[in-house]
């Protein structure tokens, strides 16, 4: 953590200071408050005779300090919320921009909830812990040590009496620590339990009431959340007792000073005025070590959040970045040597032996049945997994051996599923390519036959998105996902199952377009749909991670059974 302390250490020190005078302040007070009853009200030391002039003297001191102490309080706050925020706001950034290098597989291993959890509710609990040790740990040092110093000074025996005490505060604290600073990981595991679940159904809450399933996911979050309530109140039960054991601690020793000082007072060995302070200095260390309690709260929470967001910081990407960027003689290439995969922690093979070269400017459709790897094939291209064996080229060039960002500027994709960011539709557009003028992105919206139904709207490319497009039909965001992809100049054109909305009319002046527009870029078509590919050039048909035939609609149709049987079941048996 001291390399997002040291830069802003400046405001930590002057945090420090002004806590430093405050304390000396409260600590100051007491001793000036027993002149005051001795000398001033009770006239010890004058044979009983008050002395107005010095109490309002001893008074008018009392309020400048206080008043000076207040300020010190109050710049104490300012400099630690500047440093524990802007370090929060350092390590926040740090972590998003980390998050942003992880691969799928490490994405999937941490879990959105747990991510969310650790960005936002770990972190601001990191501050916490960094703003109340700059501000807590010199308190309640000062505070401790000065007032048992100031007693000690006072009289050697209320000072004794303190001391005793402290063995007992002292394994309170420790026997407590030790039971609670467990409670506080699982605290921040079952929040991202419990994030995981809302964002589950947020993101599922039409499928949630088709599916009339509202009750159940009531139960199910209410699970969670009692889990979480039961460790927050184990935690605070115990807390509790804490607070209960050192306040009835600290209140006998009030209670001894008392005692022990009414037989002192009777004697003539300390006066009233000591009485008082000496009990003021117990109560100003009882709440130092009550303040003790609370930070050490803070750090066990703190250090156990910070341990969660140290795994994010600490976290580089299992895909190792290559060092080519530069051009190729080729344009679009692809090739596939004996490819295996097998997703991370899994036994089970996805792709097996894959052979297969698609050459510039070629339109090559993926089919099979559902779960034969037709996405997990196009989603090595662009690198978002390795193979397990064997090797992919683009353009002669091993994908592993490319600079991440240069290996995706080559290619374009639009996945199954068709994100869209809550922003306007043109900006949807523009993440392929940044800088495009309006021109550009209507002609993209043309060939993705979104323009139409784009400018019936009243507000047309200036249309706001709803989250996750839930304003749009599903044909409706497909088409933006692809017109996103058209726009960028890219080599390769990716399209996983991403026309599955469409209707064949709209689909095959799609691919017509495309067709005449991006002529010479390489085109990987993944469809369910005959109809999607039978115009490709090629058509590979996978089964069961292997490559069962490549050729043409017609050769297909004449020598390989299973796109026999994916025609007769789509076409009817007589086309």
């Amino acid at each position: 953590m001291w390399k997002y302390i040291k830069k802003y250490l400046i405001f930590a020190i002057f945090a420090a200071l002004f806590m430093i005078g405050e304390v000396m302040m409260d600590l100051i007070q007491p001793g000036i408050m027993s002149r005051i009853v001795d000398d001033g009200v009770l006239g010890v030391n004058t044979g009983g005779a008050g002395n107005l002039t010095l109490i309002w003297n001893l008074g008018f001191q009392m309020i400048v300090l206080v008043l000076f102490g207040g300020f010190c309080g109050s710049m104490n706050n300012v400099f630690v919320h500047m440093s524990g925020q802007n370090i929060g706001n350092e390590i926040r950034k740090d972590c998003f921009r980390n998050i942003m290098t992880f691969s799928f597989p490490q994405l999937d291993s941490f879990g959105t909830g747990s991510i969310v959890t650790r960005v936002t509710n770990d972190i601001t609990q990191v501050q916490n812990f960094v703003s109340q040790f700059v501000r807590g740990m010199i308190r309640t040092i000062l505070l401790t040590f000065g007032s048992m110093y100031f007693m000690f000074r006072l009289n050697f025996t209320f000072g004794l009496i303190v001391l005793c005490a402290f063995p007992f505060v002292v394994g309170c604290l420790v026997f407590c620590l030790s039971k609670v600073n467990p409670l506080f990981s699982k605290l921040q595991a079952q929040l991202d339990a419990i994030n995981e679940i809302m964002q589950e159904d947020i993101s599922g809450i039409r499928i949630i009431k088709a599916c009339v399933r509202e009750i159940y996911e009531k139960l199910r979050f209410g699970k969670a959340n009692d889990e979480l309530i039961k460790t927050q109140l184990r935690i605070l039960v115990i807390f509790a007792f804490m607070n209960l054991v050192i306040n009835a601690l600290m209140y006998l020793v009030v209670a001894v000073i008392l005692f022990a000082g009414s037989y002192k007072v009777d004697s003539g060995m300390v006066t009233p005025g000591s009485v008082m302070a000496a009990v003021t200095y117990t109560t100003q260390l009882l709440n130092g070590i009550l303040m003790l309690v609370m930070l050490f709260q803070n750090i066990s929470r703190g250090y156990a959040s910070w341990k969660r967001v140290k795994e994010v910081l600490n976290s580089t990407s299992t895909l190792k970045d290559g060092t080519f960027d530069k051009n190729t003689k080729s344009r679009g290439i692809i090739e596939f040597r004996d490819v295996c995969f097998s997703y991370p922690d899994s036994s089970k093979t996805v792709l097996e032996h894959i052979n297969l070269t698609v050459q510039q400017g070629e339109t090559v459709a993926v089919m099979g049945a559902t779960g034969c790897g037709k996405s997990s094939l196009v989603n090595l291209i662009p690198r978002f997994y390795d193979v397990t064996s064997g090797m992919i080229l683009v353009d002669g060039v091993d994908v592993k051996e490319y600079k991440q960002k240069a290996l995706r500027e080559k290619i374009a994709i639009t996945l199954q599923k068709s994100e869209l960011f809550s922003t306007k539709i043109r900006e949807n557009i523009l993440w392929g390519k940044i800088d495009a003028d309006d021109k550009a992105i209507k002609y993209a919206a043309n060939i993705a036959q979104a323009d139409d139904f784009i400018s019936s709207t009243a507000e047309g490319y200036h249309t706001l998105v709803a989250e996750r497009g839930m304003s749009l039909s599903g044909g409706q965001k497909q088409r933006i996902s692809i017109a996103r992809a058209v726009l960028k100049p890219a080599e390769i054109l990716i399209f996983d199952d991403s026309t599955s909305a469409l209707d064949l009319k709209t689909e095959a002046d799609l691919y017509e377009a495309l067709q005449k527009s991006h002529p010479d870029s390489t085109k990987i078509i993944v469809a369910q749909r005959i109809a999607s590919v039978r115009r490709a050039d090629r058509i590979v048909v996978l089964d069961n991670g292997r490559i069962a035939a490549v050729g043409t609609h017609k050769e297909l149709q004449k020598n390989c059974p299973i796109y026999q049987d994916i025609c007769h079941s789509q076409i009817g048996e007589e086309e």
